[in-house]
């Protein structure tokens, strides 16, 4: 015991590196370690392997999916002779623990940069005629699909010559709890070896490229033991301003997007013209975006299915696609307001309709061209951890910025809350700004009470999805909600609103509903109450906001 704590005190991990290329793995203690473990993890483990006949002798690269720490010796098992991996740094901090593990194949990594050491002694052992195992995520990823590969193992193909094997590993994540450590089915496949030419000193490029052929190899075993698949492919319903940005945003990050139309006559001319010219002008759909009526859309063989339609048109929406949709795909909603007739928030809506692994919804400022063109900021909410990791990727590739949140409900009221604020603030305006910011403050505070009753949280209502919502829609000369507020205030009925705008603003629809909500909830909401009674033709604009005049005024007198 004395041997291996000396060694950590007096020399750095680089003795673990040496001590791998010189001697490689402690004989003696390997195989009287193998002799017990490998029956017991075989059994304790119920372990099922398939292919790992087809590892090939001498020098190889086993590139595997990295779930557990059960992993390299699961993999150990399957191989009649020793394997070495990268195990990280940290370990070895531990003078036992390094020395055992260096004496059973392992060897020191250093975790997200560049490690010639560790790529050096790999070399060396695959030079040896060696089989290395290299996980290319980098960490665990114990939930959902895979993680993004490093091009490490890229490089290291090529610098060595060596064959890699795609490997997946399924179960291992499930094994400990805590300190318990629990019997576990694992199960592990093998693909068929993959060579490439040898290359010194490979390029950054070429060794990305070479990950990237790799890499879906370790997929397809990976799916092939019925793992999580990542998003390849998209549906998008509804080819408005919002959809066709979603296509494109989609397109950018890689994916195959259908655009779905409302009709085939809507699609020959979005194909025809190559952009939506009646929606989104001047914004091309790249060639990974295919339109299409929304009755020809492949649901049953896509990953990711996003709604971009008015919550108002979602019921008719779900009712056509809601069947279709398969059991292994996910949803993302960006419809912003409430479904009617009961006012049910779009993520609930579409939950209880469509048999998705999981639906999530897109909340904060995001009008569509800006986020086309400049970027957006948005709020991605699901209670789903694999779905949120999975989306937050895809969003991020595809040029967003992505804050992420499990208050789905807080995100989607906050939203409701940022429509019906910006539909008051502008109907109040031309009375001037101190009576808008009473009015949309006014409506936000109530529209808050309704979602901490719900569950909410505050912190969502003060963060993008909220605040920073309506800040971006006021401030936007060509937001439908302020457009509407505008001929609100001038005076003009919720229907002629919606003529004269010629596109939906949620806010006239999303306003009525809340006050069922209010009612619902028991909650005293008047300044909601009364822009209700201004939409639905009961009172006038001027009587709504000579009643937030009189309610400020009464509320200073009580201050003072």
């Amino acid at each position: 015991m004395a041997g291996p704590r000396r060694l950590a005190r007096t020399r750095p991990l680089a003795v673990y590196h040496e001590r791998t290329r010189r001697r490689g793995v402690n004989t003696p203690l390997y195989w009287s370690i193998r002799v017990f473990a490998k029956p017991a993890i075989l059994l304790y483990f119920r372990l099922a392997r398939r292919g790992h006949g087809m590892v090939p002798r001498g020098g190889v690269i086993l590139a595997s999916n990295h779930r557990s720490f059960l992993d390299p010796f699961a993999l150990g098992t399957c191989m009649p002779r020793p394997i070495y991996f990268m195990a990280k740094q940290e370990i070895f901090k531990n003078p036992f623990v390094g020395w055992l593990l260096n004496c059973m194949g392992a060897f020191p990594v250093r975790r997200g940069e560049s490690d010639d050491e560790a790529t050096r002694t790999a070399s060396m052992l695959l030079e040896r005629g060696e089989a290395v195992v290299i996980f290319p995520e980098g960490t665990r990823i114990r939930r959902g699909s895979l993680g993004r590969p490093h091009r490490g193992v890229g490089r290291l193909a090529l610098e060595s010559g060596a064959p890699v094997v795609p490997i997946a590993v399924s179960g291992s994540e499930h094994a400990r709890r805590g300190w318990r450590v629990r019997p576990v089915r694992v199960h592990l496949r093998f693909g068929a070896p993959l060579t490439f030419p040898r290359v010194e000193s490979p390029s950054p490029f070429l060794a990305g490229e070479v990950t990237e052929r790799i890499w879906p190899c370790v997929e397809l075993q990976w799916e092939w033991l019925g793992g999580l698949p990542p998003l390849r492919t998209a549906a998008v319903v509804g080819a408005g301003s919002m959809g066709t940005a979603a296509a494109v945003v989609l397109a950018r990050a890689g994916l195959e997007v259908q655009l779905g139309c409302r009709t085939a006559d809507q699609a020959e001319t979005l194909r025809a013209a190559g952009e939506n010219a009646a929606y989104l002008p001047g914004v091309p759909l790249a060639d990974g975006i295919r339109p299409c009526a929304v009755r020809d859309v492949e649901f049953a063989g896509v990953d990711l299915v996003v709604l971009a339609v008015p919550c108002s048109a979602l019921p008719a929406a779900v009712g056509e696609i809601g069947a279709r949709v398969g059991e292994r795909s996910a949803v993302l909603v960006t419809s912003k307001g409430l479904v009617p007739p009961l006012g049910t928030t779009p993520s609930a809506f579409v939950a209880e309709r469509v048999r998705a692994r999981a639906v999530s919804s897109l909340a904060g400022p995001a009008h569509a061209r800006e986020a086309i063109e400049l970027g957006a900021s948005v709020v991605l909410a699901t209670r789903n951890a694999d779905l949120l990791r999975q989306l937050r990727e895809v969003l991020e590739a595809g040029g967003l910025t992505v804050d992420t949140t499990d208050d789905v409900t807080g995100a989607e009221l906050a939203s409701c809350a940022k429509n019906a604020a910006a539909l008051a603030s502008a109907a109040a305006a031309p009375r001037g700004a101190n009576l808008a910011g009473a009015a949309a403050g006014r409506i936000f505070s109530e529209v808050h009470q309704l979602a901490l009753a719900n569950g909410g949280r505050s912190e969502t209502f003060a963060g993008l999805a909220g605040t920073g919502d309506l800040v971006a829609t006021a401030l936007a000369e060509g937001s439908r909600n302020r457009r509407a507020g505008e001929l609100v205030g001038a005076g003009l009925p919720a229907g002629a609103v919606e003529a004269a705008l010629d596109q939906t603003a949620e806010s006239l629809a999303t306003v009525p509903l809340l006050g069922l909500a209010f009612e619902r909830e028991g909650i005293d909401a008047p300044v909601t109450a009364g822009l209700r009674r201004v939409l639905d033709g009961d009172d006038s604009a001027d009587q709504w906001l000579e009643s937030i005049r009189r309610t400020a005024g009464t509320r200073a007198s009580r201050a003072a």
